[in-house]
């Protein structure tokens, strides 16, 4: 009798921000190996599956993303304490504790103090590391199961250590365990029994494995090839005996640079700092499990170098922040810049509640973009939100908020800002921003779909809804509002329309991402109250790059002069106050030129609200030349001529 038959099963949503990705999947697959029941799971709807919910590598690629229904169905002797059990993690966020973005320094796995600076800047001679494991020496020989099973002990130990030495990031650790368990591993050995090579095998079944990852349509479970591709090459290693070669073994005379085609997160967290100053990426993607060890041992690090010749032992340095990455640098430049940064952390912590008043005397505001309550709990010195994301503040919903429980959550915002205004940006929905309880069709190029406001013209009653909680709340504190993914004055008029009457005191505006809508903003405004500037789908749609593709990722520049020169003419032309509610927002250098360009309010993520006005009090805007930065040739161009 199939599980379906049985009639045990359950239904659950997927709850976590970034879906059932490798760690709460790992957590699944370690739950269910206790109990003595068959389970499958099915994506409802997707209508991918049903596959082994005991299995990491079937569970992890069911492209489960926030939101998803799930089904799960069991049988056998324990399969109604099993179900139980997945009913509980599942309540839990299927034990999904994402790391924070800068969390407290990870526990090392070796002695003393090994982190990093926390700096995003950093030099030293260049180690690199070729990212292959050279099997061409290997030898299959009679016993290639035993040399199988000792390899992946060793790794398992290995990543052991790591986990308890680090219980901030264990879950990462954990799901590449996970990975060397998987019931779908067994072909593995009974292929070997046959008489194949460990290495040849080994290495095919995680390729393989490595390519549906990478064929999910969500760019931080797509990310997760990278777990893969490390716990890949760690048995690879081990049974090649190739291990010693690794280039954290590799003796400098002063603090050297790590240049890796990808970071594995076990890498990241044996990387002694005291040998290491910084870690230079070549693949894009700042979500990568290697790149958020290193950022929470505060190691310095820049993604997306690319293919650039770097010569073994050659002084490197880069700086993250402006995105540079430079071969024989001069070196007395880069300890001056190291210097600098050192003390603008600790004097932009010391002064983060005072206003952003540049020294030629303009004031900008610095405000916070809010996903979640916390966010807004966890700012120092904001002025308030320039953009709370009502999509995630009820993205884990299969049923639409009600009026009064969305009234809830805003004022719940509006408490951790006390006194200060809230934007509220209406459902943006679609592209990489699902929204369970509108459910969207498949598109070819859901970036150029059903995104934002148009989603909503065929289900005006949940605009309206959201737009009723919005009216009540700002009777209470102060509140803008404005509407996402708008093209035309068409859509601006329909928007208003579905408002209705303003509650005194209620400013309305829209988002400029779209180039159209930037181009012709002086048409869309005649009865807005400002406009903010969505710097993220502005720079992706202007250089037609997707941002959630590696590949392409290091085009979508928003220091672009392209993207710059529609910043320019909006502030020319909206007639009405103009913020920057994007990325651009949160890097304190295009804070100045955004500024200097005539942006009247930045919002930044919490992190970062400190620095961006640590920098802007220290600008003299009278100082930076435009017109040369408009007419730049490229975003590196821009940054060079600060």
């Amino acid at each position: 009798m199939s599980a379906v038959e049985s009639g045990q099963s359950i239904e659950v949503v997927v709850s976590n921000k970034h879906g059932l990705h490798a760690r709460p999947a790992a957590r699944l697959v370690g739950l269910l190996h206790e109990f003595d029941a068959r389970v499958t799971v099915t994506n409802v709807d997707t209508g991918h599956g049903p596959v082994d919910a005991g299995s990491l590598s079937m569970v992890a690629t069911l492209n489960a993303i926030r939101g998803n229904l799930l089904r799960f169905a069991a049988d056998g002797p324990e399969a109604d304490a099993a179900l139980a059990a997945v009913q509980d993690l599942a309540t839990e966020n299927f034990g999904d504790d994402e790391p924070a973005r800068f969390p407290a320094r990870l526990g090392a796995p070796v002695e003393g103090d090994n982190g990093g600076s926390g700096l995003d800047v950093a030099f030293g001679p260049a180690v690199l590391a070729s990212g292959l494991v050279d099997v061409s020496g290997y030898v299959a020989g009679d016993n290639e199961p035993a040399r199988l099973e000792a390899a992946v002990e060793a790794v398992a130990e290995e990543l052991r250590r790591l986990r308890d030495a680090s219980p901030d990031l264990a879950g990462i650790f954990e799901a590449q365990l996970a990975l060397l368990t998987d019931r779908q591993l067994k072909e593995i050995r009974e292929v070997l029994v046959r008489g194949a090579s460990a290495v040849n095998v080994w290495q095919l079944v995680f390729d393989r494995l490595a390519q549906r990852f990478e064929e999910l349509h969500d760019a931080y479970q797509r990310e997760r090839a990278q777990d893969v591709r490390a716990v890949r090459d760690r048995v690879l290693r081990h049974l090649t005996d190739t291990t010693e070669d690794s280039p954290i073994q590799v003796e400098t005379n002063q603090p050297a640079i790590l240049v890796v085609p990808e970071l594995d997160a076990a890498t990241a967290a044996m990387l002694d700092g005291h040998r290491f100053a910084g870690v230079a990426v070549r693949a894009a993607g700042a979500t990568g499990h290697g790149v958020i060890v290193a950022r929470s041992r505060g190691i310095p690090l820049i993604t997306g170098i690319g293919d650039v010749d770097v010569p073994a032992g050659a002084v490197v340095a880069f700086d993250a922040r402006k995105g540079s990455f430079e071969i024989e640098p001069d070196v007395e430049r880069v300890r001056a810049t190291i210097t600098e940064r050192e003390a603008e952390q600790e004097q932009a912590a010391i002064e983060a509640e005072l206003p952003a008043v540049t020294i030629d005397g303009r004031t900008v505001a610095v405000l916070v973009n809010v996903g979640t309550v916390q966010d807004a709990l966890a700012v120092r010195g904001a002025e308030g939100s320039g953009l709370v994301r009502t999509e995630l503040l009820f993205g884990d919903r299969r049923t639409a908020p009600t009026v009064a429980e969305q009234v809830e959550a805003f004022r719940a915002v509006a408490a951790a800002l006390p006194g200060k205004p809230i934007t509220i940006r209406t459902w943006d929905v679609g592209g990489d921003k699902p929204l369970p309880f509108l459910p969207q069709d498949e598109e070819a190029n859901p970036f150029l779909g059903e995104r934002g406001l148009r989603a909503f013209r065929r289900r005006p009653e949940l605009l309206r809804d959201q737009l009723e909680a919005v009216r009540q709340i700002a009777a209470e504190i102060p509140v803008h509002v404005m509407f996402p993914m708008v093209t035309t004055a068409d859509e601006v008029a329909w928007a208003l329309d579905e408002l209705g009457p303003r509650p005194e005191g209620l400013k309305v505006g829209i988002m400029v991402e779209v180039p159209a809508a930037a181009l012709r903003v002086a048409t869309l405004t005649a009865d807005l109250d400002f406009v903010s500037i969505g710097t993220n789908d502005l720079t992706q749609y202007v250089t037609a790059t997707d941002r959630t593709n590696p590949a392409v990722a290091a085009l979508a520049d928003g220091l672009d002069p392209a993207v710059l020169q529609l910043v320019d003419h909006v502030v020319r032309n909206a007639g009405v106050p103009v913020g920057v509610c994007g990325d651009l927002a949160s890097n304190p250098q295009a804070a100045v030129i955004l500024a200097a360009l005539g942006v009247h309010e930045l919002s930044a993520i919490a992190p970062q609200v400190p620095l961006v006005k640590a920098r802007l009090r220290e600008a003299d805007l009278r100082l930076i030349d435009t017109a040369a930065v408009l007419a730049a040739r490229d975003g590196d161009q821009v940054r060079a001529l600060l």
